[in-house]
């Protein structure tokens, strides 16, 4: 039976589980095998498209030749790459505690499993890409590391899913835009083509488990889930680009992350990145007051 809850009808955990444990016995990827690892890289593509690399449309940006504009983009992979792996790891462990006290025989765990089974490929294939295109590892600074160890250890369960939420539906929409764009690198639309095929069925797990709780946990885990995912999602929208990649180009830091964090079509882009997901945590109360809000719009996601 469907729970019910106000006027909001919660799908059956084991309805959902049994139906993404269809879809990832017929869609699921193995980057090893199907990439092209060896195949060169091809001169004058790009990694990312050119109208999400952060520095696009800046005053550096136009001062910048078509070649250090492709080397950017292929930083700023790297930089979300590695970023990715960080989040996958932290995913990986809170679904670990999710699962921890719940039957094993059930679809639930066992679709939490198979998506972790998918996250632990996901990982290697972001390390993988970074080794292939000879970037430094662009990983979270020791504030951030710390920061994702709190969130990791003691996050609330929908703590949890609003932060599997919150890397995975950005991403997502990046890379939707990536992957079947034909200026892009192959071995990238490949990447990106897989993480979403995969990535789908683990925010349709999320949001129905996210809203599940929100709707049945205890109202002070409602407002702690409220306060930490808004602080959350500050931490985790500076970590996508490290300021790394900007000398790694030869640009100037702090000049760079200045007008990156400037600009308007910046800024405009990550609203749009995450304009799906935040629409989900209003609509089922994560976010649910001004003072939410403020946190929200200081990660420039809102």
């Amino acid at each position: 039976m469907a729970e019910q809850s106000g006027t909001t009808l919660l799908k059956d955990r084991e309805q959902v589980a049994d139906r993404l444990l269809e879809a990832s016995a017929k869609h699921s990827h193995d980057p090893d095998t199907e990439l092209d690892w060896d195949a060169p890289m091809e001169p004058g593509k790009w990694y990312v498209p050119e109208r999400i690399v952060s520095l696009y449309d800046t005053p550096i940006w136009k001062r910048m030749s078509e070649e250090q504009r492709i080397e950017l983009s292929k930083h700023e992979f790297a930089s979300m790459a590695s970023a990715g792996v960080w989040f996958e790891i932290i995913l990986m462990q809170l679904l670990t505690r999710h699962i921890y006290d719940l039957d094993p025989r059930s679809s639930h765990v066992t679709y939490a499993l198979t998506e972790m089974a998918d996250e632990c490929r996901h990982s290697r294939m972001f390390a993988r890409s970074v080794t292939k295109l000879g970037t430094p590892y662009y990983g979270p600074g020791s504030v951030t590391r710390f920061l994702g160890r709190i969130l990791k250890t003691t996050a609330t369960t929908p703590g949890a899913f609003t932060a599997t939420l919150l890397v995975e539906e950005i991403l997502d929409r990046f890379q939707r835009l990536t992957f079947p764009d034909p200026s892009i690198q192959p071995l990238i639309q490949g990447i990106t083509r897989i993480h979403v095929v995969e990535e789908a069925r683990h925010v349709r797990y999320a949001r129905e488990e996210l809203r599940r709780q929100m709707a049945n946990c205890p109202a002070w885990e409602r407002q702690l889930t409220r306060t930490i995912s808004g602080e959350a999602s500050v931490v985790i929208a500076r970590a996508l680009i490290s300021p790394a990649v900007y000398a790694s180009v030869g640009l100037d830091v702090e000049e760079a992350v200045r007008q990156a964090r400037k600009s308007r079509h910046r800024q405009e882009t990550m609203r749009w990145s995450a304009e799906k997901l935040t629409g989900f945590l209003e609509e089922i109360g994560v976010i649910h007051s001004a003072l939410d809000r403020a946190a929200w719009r200081r990660s420039g996601l809102l």
